[in-house]
């Protein structure tokens, strides 16, 4: 049983959630399709085998083995991804799917988005962030040197698959991670998220966990809202306002964290020290009440996810938080709570306050 999550906006499709929805991937592939690209990490080569059964019948399937983890979202893969499409004769009518971790739905997004100005591309996440995260919302992107995400294109995937069968194998500390971005839609928009994780946080780090589905789907259906509505952060719409910044909420010191740790980091373990930090600059500045800052910390503990970071790493993350999308011109720019599920935008904050929410995370 699949239950199916609607992105609107210009582009809708589908996000269809549940154990074994894979099976059914062919539903979701236009009939004037020939060729179908698969962008995928070796670890779920299992998972691909099926998909590449499912597809076979109808289509000219082609595998696209990428490297692991951000590992995949280089210029060079990129490229002999390009080299293969070209190789086997790939037309504006044929498609890309994404399969694998965040890393490789945001490349297989980005190799679809600029192989031939556009193609279509299905993303089928197995992992709990690419499922919850990076799969959903049109963001595609590589990285360069200067920093995470710097290089990509909006473009919305013709449907999201997420299997909840293929968590099974995930590790306990990736699962765990994937988590992270689940509490923070809690925090910025659906709190009965936060309550379910509160009241048996050994089911939640598990996906056989009784809460599992909803909590996926209710993360899914706060970033449905916000990205149909402002697919490209440009509109003051969506939960507080923000549009889709909103969901850069905590993402401004755990991407300047996975850069300092050249992407070593898991995303979800940056975020949850980067959401304790945003509350902690949120009660700093007066916006935010300390019972609803200290939650943060106690949640994400409660998972075992890290909500510290070391002392002396301050002026390296200071740095690197100049690159953030957020910022204008020099002016930083904060995703911050002014309660459950009302964020605004704390701008230019001085530095003497930066250093105070650091120092409630450093170590």
């Amino acid at each position: 049983m699949s239950d199916r999550i609607t992105v609107t906006g210009d582009q809708p499709y589908d996000v269809i959630v549940g154990s074994g929805a894979l099976a059914n991937i062919a539903d979701v592939i236009p009939a004037d399709v020939r060729r179908v690209a698969l962008v995928h990490q070796r670890a779920v080569a299992t998972v691909v085998d099926t998909i590449e059964a499912a597809l076979s019948p109808r289509v000219e399937v082609t595998r696209i083995t990428v490297p692991d983890a951000e590992g995949a979202k280089v210029a060079s893969v990129a490229v002999a991804a390009w080299d293969t499409l070209a190789a086997h004769g790939f037309t504006r009518t044929d498609l890309v799917v994404g399969v694998g971790g965040g890393a490789a739905t945001d490349l297989a997004g980005f190799i679809a988005a600029t192989w031939l100005r556009g193609v279509r591309v299905v993303l089928a996440p197995t992992t709990l962030l690419g499922m919850v995260d990076a799969a959903i919302g049109g963001k595609t992107g590589i990285n360069v040197d200067a920093g995470k995400n710097l290089v990509g294109a909006f473009h919305p995937p013709s449907a999201v698959i997420c299997d909840l069968s293929t968590l099974d194998s995930l590790p306990r500390a990736d699962y765990a991670a994937g988590l992270a971005e689940i509490v923070k839609a809690g925090f910025i928009a659906d709190p009965v998220i936060l309550t379910l994780i509160e009241a048996d946080p050994s089911a939640a780090v598990t996906p056989s966990g009784p809460h599992t589905a909803e909590l996926v789907g209710r993360a899914i259906a706060v970033k449905a809202a916000v990205v149909g509505a402002d697919l490209r952060e440009m509109s003051a719409v969506g939960p507080g306002g923000l549009g889709r910044e909103i969901l850069n909420y905590g993402h401004t010191l755990a991407h300047a964290i996975e850069k300092r740790e050249s992407y070593r980091w898991r995303h979800g373990d940056a975020v949850s020290v980067g959401l304790v930090f945003a509350a902690a600059l949120a009660r700093t500045a007066g916006y935010l009440d300390v019972e609803t800052a200290a939650r943060h910390r106690a949640v994400l503990d409660s998972l075992d996810l890290p909500t510290s970071y070391p002392a002396d790493a301050w002026p390296q993350l200071r740095s690197a938080m100049n690159l953030d999308k957020k910022t204008r011109g020099r002016m930083l720019r904060f995703v911050v709570l002014e309660g459950l599920g009302r964020a605004t935008i704390l701008s230019d904050p001085d530095s003497e306050l930066l250093e105070a929410a650091y120092a409630e995370v450093a170590r």
